[in-house]
């Protein structure tokens, strides 16, 4: 018998049953965290498992299919030219409207095609953090000289971390590089620009189906929040012609899953998520029954979903049980996080770094949170700290990045952010 085995199995035991035993069932704070950890649960799998993440996996899994593993290598392999690479990696979030967790599919779509861990990082950070609506409304909320400071840090924190991940990691980058032998040209089935409309018509579905409601009810921005299922049905539609054009599905498979879609549409004119998910479900089914490089990105779109939802599901309920919602109570008491968060002292900075990276921030709700914080005594270097911490990180997007990258790695990524964010502020602050 294995003794040094079984005595790790009964301490285990033992600790679950002193947990059961003095579980604290009955106490205000305990009950109430447990009630916030199923509220954000709930509000999670509402308002982003659907509209984010399933769209999120599906561009993924083309990621994996439709583009060639040369290409990735090409512009963010290690052996990549770094100026190319770097400024690539650092300036999607542009592009990408996403929050910590509805970039980690992409994050792993191209780093396990061969992405260098230096602008795999540099993605993974950028993606969420550099989104140019946050940064406008952080600007128009906050200040312009808050929005201007996390437009700056955002660009030059992924640069910096992507560059020193390569760095730390720099012998298995060497080895990785080494080993990317020189590929020879895949066969091209159809032209890059062909390609480019199908990434874009999905993005165009992630970004509009996202589109959060301004504070103001006129102007360039509630116009396009007004007519956001509008132009996400365009964008749907043109992503069904490609399918059916460039990619092999037939015009009957196609109506078989536009049709319900469009049924649901007309019913359900106050939730259109019904008719999305109708989509998805249509879509689904329609790809998953085929042979062909089709079937093949439903497959790989389905792994994505498998590997990362059942740990961002336990990230998000362990975030609601010691942090509660946005202004609510978890386990720790909000007034300790606005008392640790005054002034502009080392602790105040850290403290506000390290709450933001294990808070989960959906997209754009970082600005009113913070506007609360700041009304409450935060000191504008925490506030950029968190600004900069909080939207790329989450402990949700955590655990999704220890199974892809491992725990070392992971450490030391989540390090680099605290501290870059902790000295960012600090540096704002005494400003």
């Amino acid at each position: 018998m294995d003794w040094k085995k079984e005595w790790k199995i009964l301490a285990w035991i033992l600790a679950v049953f002193l947990g059961c035993f003095y579980l604290p069932v009955g106490s205000a704070r305990f009950d109430s965290a447990v009630f916030e950890a199923l509220l954000l649960v709930k509000w999670y799998a509402r308002e982003h498992v659907l509209l984010c993440l399933v769209p999120a996996f599906f561009i993924a899994g083309a990621i994996a299919v439709f583009i060639s593993q040369a290409s990735v290598m090409k512009y963010l392999g290690a052996r990549a030219n770094k100026v190319v690479a770097y400024g690539v990696a650092s300036v999607s979030g542009s592009v990408l409207a996403v929050c910590s967790c509805t970039v980690l599919p992409l994050y792993a779509g191209i780093y396990k095609m061969g992405a260098g861990l230096g602008p795999a990082s540099a993605f993974l950070y950028s993606g969420p953090a550099i989104n140019v609506l946050a940064i406008i409304l952080t600007a128009r909320v906050l200040g312009l000289e808050m929005g201007i400071a996390r437009a700056v840090g955002a660009v030059l924190f992924s640069i910096v971390i992507g560059l020193l991940m390569h760095f730390i990691f720099r012998k298995e980058e060497l080895e990785k590089a080494e080993s990317q032998m020189v590929l020879p040209e895949p066969q091209v089935d159809r032209p890059l620009w062909k390609n480019f409309l199908y990434f874009a018509s999905m993005v165009g579905i992630l970004v509009f189906a996202n589109w959060g409601k301004p504070q103001e009810t006129a102007g360039l921005w509630y116009g396009i929040y007004s007519a956001k299922w509008l132009i996400t049905s365009g964008f749907a539609v043109a992503f069904g012609l490609i399918l059916v054009a460039w990619f092999g599905l037939t015009w009957r498979s196609m109506l078989l899953a536009g049709a319900p879609t469009a049924v649901a549409a007309l019913l359900f004119t106050e939730e259109r998520m019904i008719a999305f998910g109708v989509g998805v479900l249509g879509l689904s089914v329609t790809t998953s029954m085929r042979k062909d490089e089709s079937g093949e990105w439903f497959g790989k779109s389905w792994g994505f979903a498998k590997q990362i939802l059942p740990l961002l599901f336990f990230g998000v309920l362990v975030a609601g049980a010691l942090l509660g919602r946005p202004g609510h109570e978890g386990l720790i008491p909000s007034d300790w996080v606005n008392r640790a968060v005054g002034g502009n002292s080392l602790f105040s900075n850290f403290f506000a770094s390290v709450a933001g990276a294990f808070m989960y921030f959906a997209t754009l709700t970082e600005v009113p949170i913070l506007q609360g914080l700041m009304g409450n005594g935060m000191g504008k270097g925490p506030a950029l700290a968190l600004l900069l911490a909080g939207p790329a990180l989450s402990l949700p997007n955590m655990l999704v990045i220890r199974s892809v990258m491992g725990t070392k790695k992971t450490v030391v990524f989540v390090s680099l952010v605290v501290v870059m964010a902790t000295l960012s502020g600090l540096i704002y602050g005494a400003l």
